[in-house]
């Protein structure tokens, strides 16, 4: 059995404004947050989805209901916790740079571009756990264990040949491209705001196809 899902970044935050860690945290979209998701909207409107998926925070619950408010089937909405993005504990709320900065000085690393390229995504999300002084910020295995029920929940409902949409978050896109990475893209950077990355489940394996592609 094989089938598609869309994922699509939810919209701009207060968060993403000020430049903070937002994980678990939850801000809600600005209005420039849902003029893009309205053009995502737009964009995704006569995809004929067989059901349409969202992240519990209220970001991607927000995006999600102007998508398929749009959309041309009468989708019933399902919340998954599953697909929320990774919890940053400690650094919840605090500014992205200075995060990172403190993230990674253990390992000589300035900022979450270089943690990422000298070390990887999963070592990446086991630091900010051991950065953390009360160590409750995920690391990768509790991360991958989390998305992986995910999946087996979807797998659960999807038909061959389905299009599922999902509205989720960056650092969870970012990590299953880098993850699970089968197109000709180059995975450079965090998936933009509204965006929309392909990922492809056949018989339980995955493979992301296209990677931030523009809705706007």
């Amino acid at each position: 059995m094989a089938y598609q899902i869309y994922l699509v970044r939810h919209g701009r935050t207060w968060y993403n404004i000020y430049q903070k860690m937002q994980g678990w945290s939850d801000t809600p979209l600005t209005d420039d947050g849902i003029e893009v998701a309205k053009k995502a909207a737009e964009a995704l409107k006569n995809v004929d989805f067989a059901a349409a998926l969202t992240s519990d925070m209220k970001r991607s619950i927000d995006t999600y209901r102007i998508i398929t408010d749009k959309n041309q089937n009468n989708l019933t909405p399902q919340e998954m916790p599953e697909f929320r993005e990774q919890f940053y504990g400690y650094y919840e709320g605090r500014d992205i740079d200075e995060s990172w900065t403190d993230i990674g000085k253990a390992h000589h690393a300035k900022d979450y571009v270089q943690i990422v390229q000298d070390h990887g995504f999963d070592a990446t999300m086991d630091f900010v756990k051991e950065a953390d002084p009360l160590h409750y910020a995920e690391n990768a295995k509790e991360y991958w264990d989390r998305i992986d029920q995910g999946f087996k929940k979807i797998d659960k409902f999807a038909k061959d040949g389905d299009k599922i949409l999902l509205v989720t978050h960056s650092t969870t896109i970012l990590g299953l491209a880098f993850k699970y990475k089968a197109g000709d893209f180059e995975v450079d950077q965090v998936p933009s705001n509204a965006s929309l990355t392909m990922l492809e489940r056949d018989n339980g394996i995955n493979r992301v196809t296209k990677y931030n592609q523009s809705l706007l």
